[in-house]
């Protein structure tokens, strides 16, 4: 790809990589990018050692992956699908994504370029689903406490806006994901609960919070507001 949007942007005579997150290490993803660039110059070498020209190599290359050659804005919904269609492989769950590492003919790749046993791989891959568990549960758990000892008692005061039964039943819901999370016995389970857990359960509970944020009198919500964020130094 070459557009200034894609993930994985070629920028001349070299390539960008954009998609790992502020607080992801990159130690790993720089390992796979390696890996499967060795793979590719050791077939490009044995071909040529066997006989083939350097020129009918390259064609061979750009013939068979010509598909993931891509010069338009890589985000865009539209585009995704038309790039799937053409055969390009999609992942959107990153628990899905690490679920990969422990693939036959991955752990076949690190292996046999001495990079990785399959001990190592998977148990890097346990690793990423318990790292992710574990994020997530302290975030749930915040939120928990921030309904608890802010969001209701201010509504509780305000008497206004979502009902307080509303609020005290979604800690009650964040509470039993936990709990359904802890009782899952596979490490990808568990990762695939709290995923959920994260994007669907935590983004409706938020959405009610907001609600409350934006009815509640200002002196009686005690957590920070966006203005307090943006405009700390003028506001106290």
């Amino acid at each position: 790809c070459s557009s200034d949007l894609s993930p994985f942007p070629y920028g001349g005579h070299r390539f960008e990589f954009r998609a790992v997150g502020s607080s992801q290490n990159v130690s790993m993803v720089n390992t796979v990018l390696n890996a499967i660039t060795a793979k590719s110059f050791k077939e490009f070498a044995d071909a040529i050692e066997g006989g083939a020209s350097p020129e009918q190599v390259a064609r061979d290359a750009l013939s068979k992956h010509w598909k993931a050659v891509f010069n338009d804005n890589g985000y865009d919904i539209s585009n995704q699908e038309k790039l799937t269609k053409a055969g390009v492989w999609r992942i959107d769950s990153g628990i899905d994504a690490m679920g990969r590492l422990g693939d036959k003919k991955n752990l076949g790749l690190f292996q046999d370029l001495k990079v990785l046993k399959q001990t190592e791989s998977l148990a890097r891959e346990t690793a990423m689903y318990q790292h992710y568990t574990g994020l997530v549960e302290v975030e749930a758990k915040c939120m928990v406490d921030m309904l608890n000892q802010h969001v209701i008692p201010a509504m509780k005061t305000a008497d206004c806006g979502p009902s307080l039964d509303d609020l005290r039943g979604s800690v009650s819901v964040l509470k039993n994901s936990l709990a359904s999370i802890h009782a899952a016995a596979e490490d990808k389970d568990k990762a695939n609960l709290s995923r959920e857990l994260r994007l669907k359960t935590m983004v409706d509970v938020r959405s009610l919070c907001d609600q409350a944020e934006a009815m509640c009198p200002a002196h009686l919500w005690t957590l920070p507001t966006y203005t307090d964020l943006l405009f700390l130094e003028s506001s106290f």
